[in-house]
């Protein structure tokens, strides 16, 4: 017993078949809400055949009217896990980003590309690669944040290191990544070492508040859903303070649009993907930037090359099967399927953004160029 059906967008959808394994599990299919189902393929109990996006996509909106969805919507934007980001120890923090990112260096390169970037992409065209989509998004970061030769660079955030690599190598600064993932840590100073740039490119495992020393320019690229609301003016304040006069930081991450609140999607995230996010919105964003003395330059929605993303890695996750589950158990390989399908559909139909915010020092003139020519080369 079966659900079969045909999705009509995007272009690039195919048909999809959804596979109850229990008794009654048409009739339950038939009933379920996304949250139930979600679990239920995550033990097991459900198969997708065929496109794995659409088939997310088809479940979340016929389950967005049951009152088990608005039960679960309820809980979430009430629950305690919500209280947990007004102060979070560095050992907490630690423990949370460890939690997602120290699965296996050997998971995250079947699904990634092959620089090993973990953020969104960015898509000059629908069909390029994910490795052409990746290393647009690195030289489209460094482009904003006018970084030149012997600039001192610093990466928020920095996973296996790809955008200080970049920094260093094509754009001659001397680049600085901080993370609190041991693996990645260890990847990216196996990469200095093997690529000779010991001189140039430094990775620290530390939290960012521990950072010391004064940087021309900054980015912190998809770590600051880690910080929650409550900590986001202590967070800008920290960056502020690291900055050098004139020059810039671009802040690169998930926000959430008003009015729209926590789901049952970021109930199943928070509780079994990424412990101790929170996604915040836009405007939460630039208040508490402008509090800590910043000036807003630039802000660029990225949401649709989110969803390509999510897609493409979605996509590597199922036909790379096999190899994953030499690496990972079967159930956080169902969990990150479904995770970043789901993330996939948010960014498609607008329930989520993707924005890179470009800041100075209020009043600092000369910090960026008058126009955006930079950014965006002929």
């Amino acid at each position: 017993m079966s659900i079969r059906a045909s999705a009509a967008a995007p272009a690039t959808a195919q048909d999809f078949e959804i596979i109850p394994r229990r008794k009654g599990g048409r009739e339950w299919l038939a009933q379920a809400d996304a949250y139930s189902v979600g679990q239920a393929f995550v033990q097991g109990d459900i198969e997708v055949r065929g496109d794995f996006v659409a088939a997310v996509r088809f479940q979340l909106h016929r389950s967005e009217i049951t009152v088990r969805r608005r039960f679960f919507d309820a809980i979430c934007r009430w629950n305690p896990w919500r209280l947990t980001k007004r102060w979070v120890s560095r050992d907490a923090a630690a423990r949370d980003i460890r939690f997602h990112y120290d699965r296996s260096n050997d998971f995250y390169k079947q699904f990634l590309d092959s620089q090993m970037v973990y953020s969104c992409a960015y898509f000059e065209r629908p069909d390029v690669s994910l490795d052409q989509a990746q290393a647009a998004k690195l030289d489209h970061i460094c482009r904003k944040l006018s970084l030149r030769p012997r600039e001192h660079f610093l990466d928020i955030g920095c996973g296996w290191g790809a955008l200080v690599f970049n920094a260093a190598r094509k754009f001659g600064a001397y680049a600085e990544g901080c993370t609190l993932s041991h693996r990645q840590f260890e990847y990216a100073n196996h990469r200095i070492q093997a690529e000779g740039l010991p001189e140039k490119v430094t990775a620290r495992e530390m939290d960012y508040r521990d950072v010391t020393g004064q940087f021309d320019k900054i980015s912190s690229v998809g770590m600051f859903e880690h910080v929650g609301r409550a900590q986001l003016e202590d967070y800008f304040r920290k960056v502020e303070n690291l900055l050098a006069p004139g020059g810039l930081f671009l802040n690169h991450g998930i926000t959430r649009p008003a009015p729209l609140h926590s789901d049952a999607q970021s109930l199943f995230i928070a509780r079994t993907v990424f412990p101790g996010g929170q996604i915040v919105y836009l405007h939460d964003v630039i208040c508490a930037a402008e509090n800590a003395g910043f000036e807003v330059l630039d802000v660029e929605n990225l949401r649709r090359h989110y969803a390509l993303t999510c897609r493409a890695w979605v996509d590597r996750l199922r036909a790379q099967r096999e190899a994953c589950l030499e690496t990972v158990d079967q159930a956080t390989w169902r969990t990150w399927c479904l995770y970043l399908a789901g993330s996939s559909v948010a960014f498609e139909q607008g329930g989520l953004g993707l924005h890179q915010i470009l800041l100075a020092k209020r009043g600092a003139n000369g910090a960026a160029p008058m126009t955006r020519d930079h950014m965006y080369p002929k």
